[in-house]
């Protein structure tokens, strides 16, 4: 028996998944009634594939930018160390549709994308380590399997 960890996805038997997928992982009260969703946003099968860090680097800023024009609320998107997704935190909304509406959309604005936004010593602490061509080729591989985001787990 597997000692229950009190991270949700270390409790989460990652040879069972079927990446691409969107999954929602925990909802946090807080003292005011307000609610933090969090959701599992999975680009790459676990321990079979991954994000090269310069795509994922770019995306992620492209994804942090644009995700806000499409949904209102959202309290961050950040990448997992193990870079096969991303953590999406959004406030007071549970629609699984809204979130995969709003990532369809931002994962266009990344195909359409011209330049990465906060590239520059300045606004990032990592400014060499981008590739937009790799963040459009993981946006256009994620969007390749929106069909299947829905299904969490291989049958």
């Amino acid at each position: 028996m597997v000692k229950k960890m009190n991270v949700e996805s270390f409790n989460l038997d990652h040879t069972k998944v079927a990446a691409p997928y969107i999954r929602l992982v925990g909802v946090t009260t807080g003292q005011n009634g307000d609610k933090v969703y969090k959701y599992d946003i999975r680009f790459c099968q676990p321990n079979k594939d991954h994000m090269e860090m310069a795509g994922l680097h770019s995306i992620e800023h492209l994804m942090a930018e644009n995700i806000r024009n499409h949904m209102d609320n959202v309290l961050d998107i950040s990448p997992m160390g193990c870079q096969t997704g991303f953590y999406l935190a959004i406030l007071n909304n549970d629609s699984f549709d809204d979130v995969a509406e709003a990532l369809d959309k931002t994962l266009n604005d990344v195909l359409n994308a011209t330049e990465v936004p906060a590239c520059n010593e300045v606004q990032c602490g990592w400014a060499a380590n981008h590739s937009l061509e790799g963040a459009k080729q993981i946006a256009k591989e994620m969007l390749a399997g929106k069909d299947q985001w829905h299904i969490v787990f291989a049958e």
